[in-house]
């Protein structure tokens, strides 16, 4: 691995893919989990990648080859729709994506409250599925990504798409507070705590809570404990050498057995296979 700074840019190398962030502003820092852009080297190499869910909603800014396939894992037939630049919403299940290599791209992944105030729609439309990224946008974010694809200067592109983030997120909706509050609760602990225990906080009868929560964050609360409770062991998993019934006690779960359905039926794989694969800008390489 590689860095450097230029501009207030870090570069890194890892294989053959160079990535580049910089600092967030400010205004971005309560909607964001990741903003990176990326782009391969040498000859094209077509590649498969299995995305696991997180707890997260992402965009994906394709600036020069686009998908071949988007689909589930299970579920879904065919090639599926989308093969551009894409939004997609929380999930509680696997999505293959394939890709002819030589990508160049910008990946965002935001939080659903952020997600819910960038795109404007309620998120429940947006759960499990993954929509081009002018179905949501609408025209005018064709023409920000050509602008995007069409300045090679990254400082830039990041400066224009900074601009037209913060044009969204001072229009978009505010979520309620008590959904607001409520997403913390659930992340903050992991998805570890009771949906009876948020509901008494917030001050909201259970059955409410689930048709705000649902609305604005795109799954219900107990589905999206279940994919915290996940993605925190998944990444106790992919950092350090942490043995998988640590893990299931951390994280909440019975025991190994109940870690190992859990990944069985969120990301079509096991604790064991997880620990093994290269993740990289959120997916498994397959």
């Amino acid at each position: 691995m590689s860095g450097a700074g230029d501009g207030g840019l870090r570069i890194t190398q890892v294989g053959g893919r160079w990535r580049v962030t910089r600092a967030w502003p400010p205004w971005l820092r309560p909607y964001l989990h990741s903003y990176v852009g990326y782009w391969e080297t040498g000859s094209p190499v077509p590649y498969e990648a299995r995305v696991v869910p997180t707890g997260r909603a992402v965009v994906v800014i394709n600036l020069r080859e686009p998908f071949t396939q988007v689909r589930r894992l299970r579920g879904e037939s065919g090639k599926g729709g989308v093969v551009g630049s894409l939004i997609g919403g929380l999930e509680d299940g696997p999505r293959v994506l394939a890709h002819p290599g030589g990508q160049e791209a910008i990946r965002l992944e935001l939080t659903p409250v952020g997600a819910y105030r960038l795109f404007g729609v309620p998120m429940r439309e947006l759960a499990n599925r993954v929509v081009e990224l002018d179905d949501v946008l609408g025209p005018g974010a064709r023409l920000l990504v050509e602008r995007l694809a069409g300045t090679g200067d990254w400082s830039a592109r990041f400066d224009l798409l900074d601009r037209a983030l913060l044009s969204r997120l001072e229009r978009g909706p505010d979520p309620a507070p008590e959904v607001s509050h409520a997403w913390r609760l659930l992340a903050g602990t992991g998805g570890t705590v009771p949906v009876a225990r948020i509901a008494t906080e917030v001050g909201w009868s259970q059955g409410y809570l689930v048709r705000r929560f649902t609305q604005q964050i795109g799954l219900a609360p107990k589905a999206a404990a279940r994919v915290l409770r996940f993605h925190r062991a998944m990444g106790l998993l992919t950092v350090g050498e942490a043995h998988p019934a640590t893990v299931a006690e951390a994280c909440g779960f019975y025991d190994q057995s109940h870690l190992n359905r859990e990944f069985r039926a969120l990301a079509g794989t096991t604790p064991g296979q997880v620990t093994a694969a290269r993740f990289a800008e959120g997916a498994l390489a397959r």
